[in-house]
C-alpha cells in the first residue's frame, strides 16, 4: 500500500513538473519582448563576474571591484553605440552608393575575362541584379525612414526604448554586485537529494559557456580587430565593415576565413581593379589565422571543450525564429545545458544494461 501510495505521489509530481515547465515557457514566450534587457543584463554580469572576482583578489572589496568592471562595460557600451555603430552604417551606407560603380568595373573587366577563359558571358547576368539591388536598397530606405517616422511619432516607443537604454546599466551593475549571492541562493533551494548532481552538471555548463562565450568572444573581437587594421592598411575603403562581419563569423572554425578572403578580395579587385590587392588580403587572412591558431584561441579558449559549430549555428537559428532577439540570447545558455545532458545521458546509456 506504501508503495502505491509513493508511485502515485511520484506521478503526481512528475506530472506537477510538467505542467509547471510548460506554464513557464508559455509565460517566457508572452513576456520575451519585457524580458529582453534583463537577459542582456545577465549575459554581461555573467561575462565581467570573473574579472571582479579577480579584482577582488587584490584585496578590493566586492562594490570598488563591481565599479571598475562596470564602468568599463559602460565606457565600451558608448564607444560602441557613439563611435562604432555610426561608422558602420557610414560605410553600409558608401557601399550601396556604389554598387553600380562595382557592377560596372565587373562588366568591364571580370566578364571579358571569364568569356576569353571559356565561361558563356550571357550567365552573368549583372544588369538584372543591378536593379534587383537598387530597387532592395530603396525599399530598405522606405522603410527605414517609416521607421524613424513611427519612432518619431510614438511617445510610447521612444519611451520603451529609452527605458531599456537606462534599465541595462542599471541591472547590470546590481546583477554583477550580487552575483555570487544570486548563484549561492539558488544552490540553496535544490533538493538535497539531487543537489551534487545538479551543481556538476552546472559547473559542466559554466564551463562550456565560458570556453565558448568568454573565449571566443575574446578571439572574435581580436580578429576583427586584425582585420579591419590589415584591410586598412592595404588601402581598402571598406574595411571595417568587412573586417567586423569576418570576426563576426569567426565563431565558426574556417568560416571567418573564407568569408571574409572572399568578400575583401571582391572587394579589392572592384576598388583598385587590379590582382595584386587580393594578394595582400589573403596575406592578411593568412596572418591573422596564424595568429587565432598560436596565439589566440589557446590563449582565451584553451583546451576545454566547447560547443559544436553545428549546435551553435543550430540553436541561433532556432533561437531567432522562436523567441526573437531574446531568443538569440537564450540560445547558447540552453544549448550547453542540452548538450551537457546528453553527454551525461549517454555516458548513462553506456553503462547501461541496454548497451551491453
Amino acid at each position: 500500500m506504501a508503495a502505491i501510495q509513493e508511485s502515485t505521489m511520484s506521478d503526481s509530481y512528475k506530472l506537477f513538473l510538467i505542467i509547471a515547465l510548460m506554464a513557464s515557457g508559455w509565460l517566457f514566450y508572452q513576456l520575451s519582448p519585457v524580458l529582453t534587457p534583463f537577459f542582456i543584463s545577465a549575459l554581461l554580469a555573467y561575462l565581467g563576474d570573473p574579472v571582479v572576482d579577480k579584482l577582488e583578489t587584490y584585496k578590493l572589496s566586492r562594490t570598488m571591484s563591481v565599479t571598475i568592471v562596470f564602468a568599463v562595460l559602460l565606457l565600451a557600451g558608448l564607444l560602441f553605440l557613439l563611435v562604432f555603430i555610426p561608422m558602420l552604417s557610414a560605410q553600409i551606407s558608401a557601399l550601396f552608393e556604389r554598387l553600380p560603380d562595382y557592377f560596372n568595373v565587373l562588366q568591364t573587366t571580370l566578364i571579358p575575362w571569364l568569356s576569353s577563359h571559356g565561361f558563356p558571358a550571357d550567365v552573368f547576368d549583372l544588369q538584372t541584379l543591378k536593379q534587383a539591388l537598387i530597387n532592395y536598397w530603396s525599399q530598405v530606405s522606405k522603410v527605414a525612414g517609416g521607421l524613424v517616422s513611427y519612432m518619431t511619432q510614438s511617445g510610447m516607443a521612444i519611451l520603451q526604448w529609452f527605458a531599456n537604454l537606462v534599465l541595462v546599466p542599471v541591472l547590470t551593475f546590481y546583477l554583477l554586485r550580487d552575483w555570487d549571492d544570486l548563484v549561492a541562493r539558488f544552490r540553496e533551494l535544490l533538493p538535497r537529494r539531487h543537489a551534487d548532481k545538479i551543481i556538476v552538471l552546472s559547473l559542466e555548463c559554466d564551463e562550456m559557456l565560458a570556453a565558448f562565450i568568454r573565449g571566443q568572444l575574446m578571439v572574435m573581437f581580436a580578429l576583427a580587430t586584425i582585420y579591419t587594421i590589415g584591410l586598412s592598411l592595404i588601402g581598402l575603403e571598406l574595411a571595417l565593415l568587412l573586417g567586423f562581419i569576418a570576426g563576426v563569423v569567426s565563431f565558426v572554425p574556417y568560416l571567418g576565413l573564407i568569408v571574409g578572403i572572399t568578400l575583401a578580395g571582391a572587394a579589392a579587385f572592384l576598388q583598385f581593379h587590379e590582382w595584386l590587392p587580393i594578394v595582400w588580403v589573403v596575406l592578411v587572412f593568412g596572418v591573422a589565422q596564424a595568429i587565432e591558431s598560436m596565439l589566440l584561441t589557446p590563449r582565451f579558449v584553451g583546451e576545454r571543450i566547447g560547443l559544436h559549430p553545428v549546435a551553435v549555428i543550430f540553436a541561433v537559428l532556432a533561437g531567432a525564429q522562436l523567441f526573437g532577439f531574446t531568443g538569440v540570447l537564450l540560445a547558447l545558455p540552453v544549448a550547453a545545458v542540452v548538450m551537457v545532458i546528453l553527454r551525461h545521458a549517454h555516458q548513462r546509456y553506456l553503462a547501461s544494461q541496454l548497451y551491453s
